[in-house]
């Protein structure tokens, strides 16, 4: 006997799309469960209009997106909700809108994400001077982001703590456990600053 598909309620959606920190990762999130699941694709402003939305999301939370493409989900969630013949498709519109006007959708057009959850727009940082090579960080780090060796008595040369980009999913735990305070979270602006003077 197969299974049946939990059918998702838009309150579902809107609940899971909350559990985002950021509100460009939360509009995002409910869209794409929305496509997912509820929407019935009926009606061409909802099907087109969130598939659509989708790609402009994306490009918002990648670091990629332009005035151009907030506007056009701004456009694309003001016609459905308008134009839905259903209300998943206007409750999806208006999830985007209570937030579109927002510092938040503004800012990730200007390269900072205020909730430093956008991986395109954070970078955590171990600032070397401040590490005392405790290697609380390392044992915290779920993703294995963080190399470097453990401080030991009377050895020197050990291979100071740094964060690998590529594997860094800023869950911030590292930042959490550092008893010095060196662990930093570094807008991508400030990140390239110190990369361009060697700090």
């Amino acid at each position: 006997m197969t299974e049946e598909k939990k059918v998702l309620k838009m309150d579902d959606v809107k609940e899971m799309a909350e559990k985002k920190k950021c509100t460009v990762q939360q509009a995002l999130s409910f869209v794409e469960i929305f496509l997912d699941g509820p929407m019935c694709g009926r009606c061409f402003p909802c099907s087109m209009g969130s598939y659509e939305a989708r790609i402009r999301l994306r490009k918002l939370v990648s670091g990629l997106a332009s005035d151009e493409d907030l506007a056009v989900v701004k456009t694309i969630a003001s016609t459905m909700s308008e134009a839905s013949m259903c209300k998943k498709g206007k409750d999806t519109a208006k999830f985007i809108l209570d937030n579109i006007d927002s510092d938040e959708f503004t800012g990730h057009v200007a390269g900072v994400c205020a909730t430093n959850q956008c991986a395109a727009y954070a970078k955590y940082v171990i600032i070397p001077e401040a590490c005392t090579m405790c290697g609380d960080c390392l044992a915290a780090c779920k993703d294995h982001a963080i190399i470097g060796e453990k401080a030991k008595p009377w050895i020197s040369g050990l291979k100071p703590f740094e964060i690998v980009q590529k594997r860094c999913t800023q869950c911030g735990e590292c930042l959490k456990v550092c008893p010095a305070n060196a662990v930093k979270c570094l807008t991508v602006k400030d990140y390239a600053e110190q990369e361009a003077v060697g700090v």
